[in-house]
């Protein structure tokens, strides 16, 4: 059996913290599926531990999860995912996409979900303002299940991304309760020019900077329409019938 010392057992666990994660460079990846696609991925797998090499003991103490998995990974951070300028992406915007742009997202769960939408339904990236749930939190990286290795994504400026994608001719949706028939509107899905998504707060929706830069305000109508149950719909369903939609029109 492989040994593992205490200060390296320290360190790992110290990736649970975003502090950490942020120093260090580094996060953490579990599972046998995660872990291979991790090393499948052009992320840079610095270490894997497995349990059979260092013992249950050890592996549930710098585990995240409840039960330990059977490996984990030390993977290195793309030095891409904090941009500082939106104008980075001019080149990228001008030729078009779809893309999701996150307002606040907080809940772990719902980022992790959002993301495997994206890849799911092909989005050309997703962009967070930096107030959003850190990606590489160990609950969002599980919640993705491997889609953090396969889809773009950028904590920027989320005002100032609006405005290059208006400047290039784009649309930027959101859904509003006071929005239109999502189902009666004509989408744009980026062939021509950008298209960009906003997706609100899970307590207070789109925020009033990013609700004047939308130019198509859209409503996901409840069924009967006069008959509306719940207040509103979660973040991350909220995405997936709205990106279902725009993609829907392709076919």
């Amino acid at each position: 059996m492989t040994s593992i010392s205490n200060n390296e057992i320290k360190k790992v666990k110290a990736l649970q913290q975003k502090k950490f994660r942020d120093e260090m460079g580094i996060f953490i990846v579990e599972g046998e599926k995660m872990v291979e696609e991790a090393v499948r991925s052009g992320f840079k797998v610095e270490k894997i531990y497995r349990i059979e090499d260092i013992g249950t003991e050890a592996m549930s103490r710098i585990s995240a999860l409840s039960s330990p998995s059977p490996v984990l990974a030390v993977v290195k951070k793309p030095s891409d995912i904090y941009v500082e300028d939106a104008s980075a992406f001019d080149g990228r915007l001008s030729e078009g996409g779809l893309y999701l742009a996150l307002d606040t997202i907080r809940d772990p769960g719902n980022l992790g979900t959002i993301l495997r939408i994206a890849d799911w339904f092909g989005a050309d990236a997703v962009f967070a303002t930096r107030d959003t749930v850190d990606v590489f939190n160990p609950k969002v990286v599980q919640a993705t299940m491997g889609a953090i290795f396969r889809v773009k994504m950028h904590y920027v400026d989320l005002p100032q991304l609006s405005r290059l994608v208006l400047d290039k001719g784009g649309s930027i949706f959101g859904t509003f309760l006071d929005g239109e028939n999502m189902y009666r509107k004509d989408l744009d899905n980026g062939s021509e020019s950008p298209a960009m998504i906003v997706i609100g707060n899970e307590s207070n929706g789109i925020s009033e900077g990013m609700a004047s830069l939308v130019t198509d305000r859209l409503y996901i109508p409840p069924y009967p329409a006069d008959q509306p149950g719940s207040e509103s719909l979660n973040a991350a369903i909220a995405t997936a019938i709205t990106v279902a939609e725009f993609r829907r029109r392709l076919y």
